[in-house]
């Protein structure tokens, strides 16, 4: 019996697809780097929501103001019946470290916005990534896979403004074909 337990961990431990990792961003947060969570739970776990308000979320960016952090949530194939032209950005994994994400159309290279963008590593203020490759999953919306924290490499252009973040860990390959997309 020993044998075949050990025979079975074996198994489990070669076909493994990932070790989760928790990611440091300052303060004490239940989310773990690649894995999968809806965007209710990584707001709850963000402290978007409390015991008295569940705001919505329209934009692929919630701004935690107290907390120095921006969350980007990100759909990597969108649909023109799904998104507005204007919301059609183009967003994708250069290789496994870089992503390309293109800001809302409205936010200028010399915004605010744009600024704590471009200077977050002077100003200490965290990007995260959270991805997912179609808006809905078996006709719910589908989950998001945090990606975890990113660092300006360079941006491009303004309304909107291309970026290229580099990301602390490696985006795992068994997400890459679906992330690098944009990558013929």
């Amino acid at each position: 019996m020993k044998e075949e337990v050990l025979e079975i961990l074996k198994y489990k431990y070669e076909t493994m697809d990932f070790i989760t990792e928790d990611c440091n961003l300052g303060f004490v947060y239940p989310l773990e780097l690649h894995c999968n969570y809806s965007r209710d739970q990584i707001l709850a776990a963000l402290g978007g929501y409390d015991e008295e308000s569940s705001p919505s979320l329209q934009a692929g960016v919630k701004y935690f103001k107290e907390k120095k952090l921006d969350a980007f949530f990100i759909t990597l194939n969108k649909s023109e019946k799904d998104f507005s032209p204007s919301t059609l950005y183009e967003d994708y994994a250069i290789n496994e470290t870089l992503f390309h994400w293109q800001s809302q159309s409205r936010t200028s290279d010399d915004s605010e916005t744009g600024r704590r963008y471009i200077n977050h590593k002077k100003t200490g203020n965290k990007i995260i990534l959270f991805v997912r490759e179609y808006r809905t999953q078996e006709g719910y919306p589908a989950p998001y896979v945090y990606l975890g924290e990113a660092a300006y490499e360079s941006h491009s252009g303004s309304m909107p403004i291309s970026f290229v973040w580099r990301l602390k860990k490696e985006i795992p390959a068994k997400l890459m074909r679906e992330a690098n997309k944009g990558i013929v």
